[in-house]
């Protein structure tokens, strides 16, 4: 899957993830809310009828009334009576500051209910009954939610992943078709372009002509067309092809690709300034060390004004590639690096350079700095550690 697939489906999934899981977590809590309200009713409901059973037995006891009366006392319900200045008379639960309170209570993990005892039976004016609070049936409830919830994310993620592979299905195809035409554009342009290539070496080195400008114009004009197919091919193959990673010296590839574009730098009159450390040494693929390099020189010969300078710096640890164009806008900076992306359009080419380089500094965990001022021109800065 390609980096724009990859991207595309992960906002999809992250939207339709997360309006899924804030509806179903509302969903979820006013159910519970609901529902713990509910189970709350039943155990006040039989926490009512306790009280009434109590004042039953208290008025049993105020019609009977003897010298040895006996508090009625419940195994599962604790009780107390007040009078009316709501002074303890007498129970099992002393509880005197909760007669302020509103009729039900659910206090840590205890209910409590408060009721008026009239008439007064044995002077009793209130009575306060409650017992432990049954959080079983709360517990059952939050874990039938909790599996509900859990079965529905696998169920949403699995149709999620099915909506978004349909989502990006038309992207994936015209990305296809773009692929083969690339593919099969490629492989039309490169016997011809060999074959320029090849007869103008031939003529400079058999011919005995020296290289006047139309010569000049056709090596330009294939070097480009060379470029632009070293560079459709590695897009192309750059998910496929073996790497051969080997110890290559940077120094050396760096100062035969600028021999590479001398003719290109000639034709704006650009000024080099090198500075080429010996002994540069990378761990790297020559095909995606020579791409890197490649597209690094030829942006800054394409970008660059007409006599303009340009810098190549190569140190142990860092490739700087500096030129004196126009220089690319702040709010490009941070995209000038995605495919098709090109800043001045006046310049032509495909926006693929700088998206070529990206991948390349990602394949080998490299760090790739773009610095530029409009009018100034642009640094592009990869290091790498040692």
């Amino acid at each position: 899957m390609l980096k724009s697939e990859k991207k595309s489906l992960i906002r999809f999934l992250l939207i339709y993830f997360g309006s899924t899981f804030l509806l179903f977590s509302i969903a979820s809590w006013i159910f519970y809310t609901s529902q713990k309200h509910h189970l709350l009713d039943q155990q006040r409901d039989a926490l009512k009828f306790e009280s009434t059973q109590v004042i039953s037995k208290l008025r049993t006891l105020h019609k009977t009334y003897t010298s040895t009366l006996t508090y009625p006392v419940d195994p599962f319900v604790k009780s107390a009576i007040y009078d009316l200045d709501k002074r303890y008379i007498f129970g099992t639960d002393k509880q005197r500051d909760l007669l302020t309170q509103q009729e039900y209570m659910v206090i840590e993990s205890k209910i409590y209910y408060l009721s008026k005892v009239e008439p007064y039976y044995l002077g009793a004016a209130f009575l306060l009954v409650s017992k432990e609070l049954d959080e079983k049936p709360i517990m059952e409830l939050k874990r039938n939610i909790g599996l509900f919830l859990l079965s529905a994310g696998m169920f949403f993620a699995l149709l999620g992943l099915f909506l978004g592979k349909l989502f990006i299905a038309p992207m994936r195809e015209s990305i296809e078709k773009m692929n083969h035409f690339i593919q099969d554009a490629t492989h039309e342009l490169n016997t011809p372009i060999s074959t320029i290539l090849a007869n103008i070496e031939m003529l400079e080195t058999f011919g005995k002509c020296k290289k006047n400008d139309e010569l000049k114009r056709i090596e330009i004009a294939s070097k480009t067309l060379s470029l632009i197919y070293e560079d459709l091919t590695y897009l192309n193959l750059n998910h496929n092809y073996y790497r051969n990673i080997e110890s290559l010296d940077i120094s050396n590839l760096i100062q035969e690709r600028m021999i590479y574009f001398s003719v290109m730098a000639e034709k704006k009159n650009l000024k080099f300034e090198i500075e080429i450390e010996p002994d540069v040494v990378l761990e790297i693929d020559k095909n995606d060390a020579t791409r890197l390099i490649d597209n690094l020189i030829s942006n800054a010969i394409k970008y660059n004004k007409i006599q303009g300078l340009l810098t190549v710096i190569l140190s142990q640890d860092s490739l700087r590639v500096i030129d004196t164009g126009g220089g690319i806008e702040k709010k490009d900076l941070d995209t000038i690096i995605c495919r098709f992306k090109r800043a001045n359009k006046s310049e032509g080419g495909f926006g693929i350079g700088l998206d070529i380089v990206n991948q390349v500094v990602e394949s080998y965990d490299f760090v790739l700095d773009i610095h530029s001022q409009i009018g100034k021109g642009t640094e592009v800065v990869i290091r790498w550690e040692k």
